[in-house]
C-alpha cells in the first residue's frame, strides 16, 4: 500500500531555483538534508523535491489546487516574471486549469474547483491538517 509520495523538480542553478520555489509556495522548504537538495512538504505525505541538475524534458505538469486560479495566476507573473498562461474550463470537467513553466523548464499548473461546495469542503478538510 502506497503511504506517501514525491516528485522531484531539477534545477540548473540551485540557489536560484530554490528561492524561486520559495516565493511559488510562499515558505521555506521543509527539509534540506544537503547543499543541492531542498523538500516542501506540500500536503501531508506529499513531497516536492527540488534538486541540482538537469530538468526532464516533456514531463509534467504537476498541477496544484488553488483557492483562485486568477487571483494566483496574477501573483505569480507579478512575484515570479512568469509569462500569462491561458486558464481553461470545460462544462464537463469539474474544474478550470492552466499550466506554464518554472524559469528551467520543469511543467507546472493550477486548478481551480468550480462547485462552491466541493470547494469549501477541500478547504475545510486542508485546515484541519
Amino acid at each position: 500500500m502506497i503511504h506517501e509520495m514525491t516528485f522531484q523538480l531539477r534545477t540548473s542553478d540551485f540557489a536560484k531555483g530554490q528561492a524561486w520555489y520559495q516565493s511559488f509556495l510562499q515558505r521555506e522548504p521543509d527539509f534540506v538534508p544537503h547543499e543541492g537538495f531542498a523538500e516542501w512538504e506540500v500536503l501531508p505525505g506529499c513531497w516536492l523535491q527540488l534538486a541540482e541538475g538537469t530538468p526532464a524534458e516533456g514531463s509534467g505538469p504537476v498541477r496544484f489546487a488553488v483557492i483562485d486560479i486568477e487571483t494566483e495566476r496574477e501573483r505569480l507573473i507579478q512575484e515570479l516574471q512568469i509569462e500569462r498562461f491561458e486558464i481553461f474550463q470545460r462544462k464537463e470537467v469539474p474544474v478550470k486549469w492552466g499550466t506554464f513553466a518554472d524559469p528551467w523548464g520543469n511543467r507546472l499548473g493550477l486548478f481551480e474547483y468550480l462547485d462552491a461546495v466541493e470547494k469549501e469542503e477541500k478547504q475545510k478538510r486542508i485546515a484541519k491538517l
